[in-house]
């Protein structure tokens, strides 16, 4: 039986990529983790494979009125990530109605549908991240739903913040990650010329961003891109 006094960790969209990594850290620091996958099969994989005691749920986000029976489990959170992303390439020359109300649906509907379904089971210190993009700043051919859809991300964190109150709301938008599973093997030759940085940010320093605005009282109503001052050039 899990402890329900235990600092509990729900982190949607955690079977793959940077949601994994995430989970895989909030559960290597003795939380309890609850991690979701589109479905039962795919969760409870990538628990058994992760280990620590994380426990999985079947969520679809692009189907919000499920998102409550999914999560009824949950009996309490301190730590709220929503990674749950799904890539799409939407040009408006062979536009796809279907495929662009899925991720509209997944990412505005579905991120404020589990945050309504959850808010009852926030401690008063709990905190909540989401994952935009900076497709919101850098569009390409293609990238209208995406782009739209990391706007709204901005707008859900701006008005949450005041809603949710004392809870926190935040949101993490990622640049090109350069040792992603999606990224690594692509020339990435261009972003890193035109990035301070000199190189892509990678995996580890996303995960650290979720674990300063989850852990940092301070910090609320922050959109916060991390590029390595990509959007500077």
């Amino acid at each position: 039986m899990p402890d329900q006094t235990a600092h509990t960790a729900v982190v949607l969209g955690g079977t793959q990529g940077i949601g994994r990594e995430i989970v895989r850290t909030l559960a290597s620091k003795g939380k309890r983790v609850y991690l979701s996958g589109r479905t039962t099969d795919s969760a409870r994989r990538a628990a058994d494979e992760i280990g620590m005691g994380t426990m999985p749920l079947a969520v679809d986000l692009s189907q919000p009125e499920t998102i409550a029976t999914a999560l009824a489990d949950v009996d309490r959170v301190d730590d709220l990530v929503i990674a749950a992303i799904e890539r799409d390439s939407n040009t408006l020359a062979d536009y796809s109605v279907e495929r662009a109300i899925r991720l509209v649906t997944l990412k505005l509907v579905g991120y404020t549908e589990a945050i309504h379904v959850l808010r009852e089971r926030f401690t008063p210190t709990a905190s909540v991240v989401l994952f935009g993009g900076l497709a919101l700043e850098r569009p390409y051919p293609g990238s209208t739903t995406v782009s739209t859809v990391n706007g709204g991300v901005v707008g859900i964190v701006n008005s949450l913040a005041c809603e949710l109150a004392p809870v926190r709301i935040n949101a993490v938008h990622p640049g090109i990650i350069g040792d992603s599973p999606y990224w690594e093997n692509k020339d990435n030759s261009h972003i890193i010329s035109r990035t301070p940085l000199g190189r892509l940010v990678t995996m580890g320093e996303i995960v650290h961003s979720v674990e300063f605005l989850l852990d940092n009282s301070g910090v609320n109503g922050v959109n916060l891109a991390m590029d390595g001052g990509w959007l500077l050039k």
